[in-house]
């Protein structure tokens, strides 16, 4: 398996028992048409829809910033076409991201705040920022 792919999915697989901790998970890696959303889940009548990003090098920048313009519309659709699908309407809806960056990058970004943790080895850092589009 390519690199990147198996990265990405150790990435996601992070996320995923992050996200648990605080919600229900609904559905992983869901697709409309050529569009999908890694993670969407819930928590008191509120749907998440959750992309993940996840880097080892700085080549590409850090992970959020991967989720640009055309990302965010793409995860904006496919969740529009999400609530229609299952006839959702929740309270609210929120579009999160969860960023993954591996112990080579953490010295670098030098970021330490609410939403950030490391896990129990500091092999790599999750950063979820909520609520971003």
């Amino acid at each position: 398996m390519l690199h990147h792919l198996k990265l990405g999915q150790r990435g996601e697989a992070i996320a995923q028992a992050y996200v648990r901790q605080f919600c229900s998970l609904r559905h992983l890696n869901w697709k409309s048409g050529k569009r999908e959303i890694d993670i969407i889940a819930e928590r008191n009548n509120v749907i998440y829809f959750i992309e993940v990003k996840t880097r080892s090098s700085s080549r590409y920048g850090w992970p959020e910033e991967a989720v640009d313009y055309r990302k965010q519309q793409h995860i904006q659709q496919a969740a529009a076409n999400y609530l229609l699908q299952y006839a959702l309407y929740p309270a609210a809806i929120r579009f999160d991201i969860i960023a993954i960056t591996f112990k080579d990058r953490i010295k670098e970004r030098g970021v330490d705040n609410e939403c950030s943790e490391y896990n129990e080895h500091h092999e790599y850092e999750l950063m979820h920022f909520k609520d971003v589009f």
